[in-house]
């Protein structure tokens, strides 16, 4: 890993509050993911399950993390099982966790090695009558793929069929939704790198420079700041790319006159950040390209103001639509009649502006979060409105992360990025 060392305080709170939440006489299982292959013997990068990660802090493959609140013997309330590092590894692989490093990671004083599982596991299992198995259930989630997770699960039903079954994942979407302080000074590092290499590619654009070569110049001070890189795939779309809402190809060059949609997050510790801004290749907007950008810029900074403890997440986009209906009336793309006359189950905006106004965002760039309960403090949610011109060959989003407070507005974890049309400008004109 290139992070610095997490406090282990954040991984045994976590694993306190879901283990508060367990039935009696339960236990919890979580597995690492696998390594995917690609051919031959190329492998993707290793990428954590993100609900291991959350109660324990481990970030290698083959690992298993058994919480059992309620166990006789006071060691197996939570347990941690390890693949077994040797000298071999150490040559071709590099160090992985001994069971002391791993005590220093998570907190997690009861570690075996993986070998040991299923004799640990017998026993322990003789003694609880529920086993929480863990699943994604995320409401876009759409996996093809059978996890390691998925195995295990079909495999410990099978194996014991007289268990009762339960779900960690609604247990998940509540507490991974609420942010702990440590958690939101990882992600204001990630956003701080998604900034330093925000304001690279402000001084690096110009006309005739490469979608990709964009992308480059964020991966360098991704790279060079600590992060693996990209919290999802990168969007740089030039021109009419723009208005392809997850135009990924970045292979277009940059033309005078033209603007570009920078939708990009560095990842930090496995957390995300999640940016979007609208800049001009030639260092200026042009007085229509500033008129929709001011607009969208203004939905924005009212959009964020809504988010507060007991909003529901569906009537504040109803709201937000209601802000962005009176902008585009204002800029000319929508009449009264248009709105006289649109469908409730699509908004006359929506022609414009097709998609939703804020997610979740942590761990994963899309987090869990329980979008039908009141929102609270220490939600972390992006605010990303757009308008999206095809006809006159361009599309401006803009989007930040915000956290939301007891009281007041919610504090903006990305308040350094240049957003305003003034700020971008002297900064591509240094």
């Amino acid at each position: 890993m290139k992070y610095d060392l997490i406090n282990r305080e954040l991984f045994i709170k976590n694993r306190k509050n879901f283990m508060a939440l367990m039935k009696p006489d339960s236990l919890a299982v979580f597995n690492a993911n696998d390594i995917y292959p690609i051919g031959a013997d190329s492998t993707m990068p290793f990428q954590q399950n993100r609900d291991l990660f959350y109660l324990s802090g481990v970030d290698q493959e083959e690992t298993i993390l058994v919480l059992f609140p309620d166990a006789p013997k006071p060691e197996h309330r939570e347990i941690l099982f390890l693949k077994e590092t040797n000298d071999h590894i150490a040559v071709w692989e590099g160090e992985k966790l001994t069971k002391e490093k791993a005590l220093e990671v998570t907190g997690v004083e009861t570690v075996y090695w993986l070998k040991d599982f299923h004799k640990i596991f017998y026993e322990i299992m003789t003694q609880a009558e529920i086993v929480y198995i863990n699943t994604n259930e995320h409401y876009r989630a759409n996996v093809e793929t059978e996890t390691r997770e998925a195995r295990f699960n079909k495999w410990l039903k099978e194996t014991y069929p007289a268990h009762s079954v339960a779900k960690s994942n609604p247990i998940l979407q509540r507490l991974r939704s609420v942010k702990d302080q440590i958690e939101i000074d990882i992600m204001q590092q990630a956003c701080n790198i998604t900034e330093k290499g925000f304001k690279r590619v402000l001084q690096f654009t110009k006309p005739g420079v490469w979608e990709y070569e964009i992308e480059a110049e964020f991966m360098h001070e991704f790279l060079r700041n600590r992060s693996k890189g990209f919290a999802y795939t990168p969007i740089v779309a030039s021109g009419n790319n723009a208005n392809v809402l997850h135009y990924v190809v970045d292979n277009s060059q940059c033309k005078a006159g033209e603007l570009i949609l920078l939708d990009v997050g560095a990842e930090y510790a496995n957390y995300s950040s999640d940016m979007t801004r609208t800049i001009p290749v030639s260092g200026k907007f042009t007085d229509r390209q500033k008129d929709v950008y001011n607009a969208v810029l203004r939905v924005k900074k009212e959009a964020t103001k809504m988010l507060k403890p007991g909003e529901l997440w569906a009537p504040y986009h109803v709201e937000v639509g209601k802000l962005m209906t009176s902008e585009l009336i204002g800029l000319g793309l929508l009449d009264k009649a248009d709105v006289q006359n649109e469908s409730k189950d699509w908004p006359a905006y929506k022609k414009y502006f097709m998609h939703g106004t804020s997610h979740h965002i942590g761990l994963d760039t899309h987090d869990y979060g329980l979008l039908h309960e009141p929102m609270q403090a220490n939600n972390i949610f992006t605010v990303e409105p757009g308008i999206y011109l095809p006809d006159e060959g361009f599309g401006i989003r803009l989007e930040d992360d915000v956290v939301i407070q007891e009281s007041g507005e919610p504090f903006n974890l990305m308040r350094n990025i240049p957003l305003e049309v003034e700020e971008i400008e002297e900064w591509m004109n240094k």
